[in-house]
């Protein structure tokens, strides 16, 4: 929970973020995705991977999705989200 507002305090023009919402309670999982948000719309780029598709799609320009270390679809993120077949694999649709 501290390595993020560490590397905030530099105000970076990239930020490359590991499961940022791993093991975190799921009401601080809503703040880090908010606080994500807000440092992109500052003008930093975001490189983020994540578990939590939905969330992570919610904030996203672009996603890449990859299966055993190899990119399977790409995209914007607003059609990642809507697409039929990442639904019912990652957002339990």
């Amino acid at each position: 929970m501290l390595a993020m507002p560490r590397a905030l305090m530099t105000r970076p023009d990239l930020l490359l973020l590991d499961e940022p919402s791993a093991a975190l309670d799921p009401r601080v999982t809503v703040e880090v995705f908010r606080k994500i948000k807000e440092v992109h719309e500052r003008g930093a780029t975001i490189i983020i991977v994540e578990q939590n598709a939905y969330q992570s799609l919610q904030i996203s320009n672009r996603c890449y999705v990859l299966v055993m270390g190899r990119n399977k679809l790409e995209g914007p993120a607003d059609q990642i989200l809507e697409d039929e077949r990442i639904k019912k694999a990652y957002l339990g649709g």
